[in-house]
């Protein structure tokens, strides 16, 4: 159990930080006259976010879950996906967010992971969302949040993808 509580520990204090930095990030693009799109949904990726905490603590706790045998294959994934979602982070800079911020006059980021893909801290929050859960044998979290995360992904993108092409047409 003192694995769980270490893991757990761990992604409460990175999302913590990562708000916090994607408030500071906001208020420099504000500032220099970027726009918010789907204030609305952002709402629902915040929620589906918390629920999957409260989700993966719950069948821990309640169900008594075990560390997952295949741990030594999926604690390595976990690893690969948090460099590459650092990696995406410190590549956008300050342009990085949770919401959807659109700069103007500015092109998009083609340098770091975005040479090869256009949305790669997406890739690795999904691949989270299915691995961490699976460490510690938490299937229904991972199951349910892992179709939560790619409706709600889908529906992003697209809104985010048109919402950065018409800033470039």
């Amino acid at each position: 159990m003192i694995y769980f509580w270490i893991f757990f520990s761990f992604m409460i204090a990175q999302r913590l930080v990562e708000l916090t930095v994607a408030r500071s990030h906001e208020r420099i693009l504000m500032a220099s006259g970027a726009r918010e799109v789907d204030k609305a949904g952002y709402k629902y990726l915040v929620l589906m976010h918390l629920l999957f905490f409260v989700s993966f603590l719950s069948e821990e706790l309640l169900l008594n879950r075990p560390l997952n045998p295949a741990w030594r294959i999926l604690l390595p994934i976990f690893i690969v996906a948090q460099f590459l979602r650092y990696w995406a982070i410190f590549s956008l800079g300050a342009y990085w967010n949770t919401k959807i911020l659109v700069a103007t006059r500015h092109p998009p980021i083609r340098k770091g992971p975005y040479r090869f893909f256009r949305h790669p801290n997406y890739a690795a929050v999904a691949t989270e969302f299915v691995v961490a859960p699976l460490l510690f044998s938490c299937c229904i979290t991972a199951a349910v949040f892992t179709i939560m995360n790619a409706i709600l992904l889908r529906r992003r993108i697209g809104i985010e993808v048109r919402a950065l092409d018409a800033e470039w047409k």
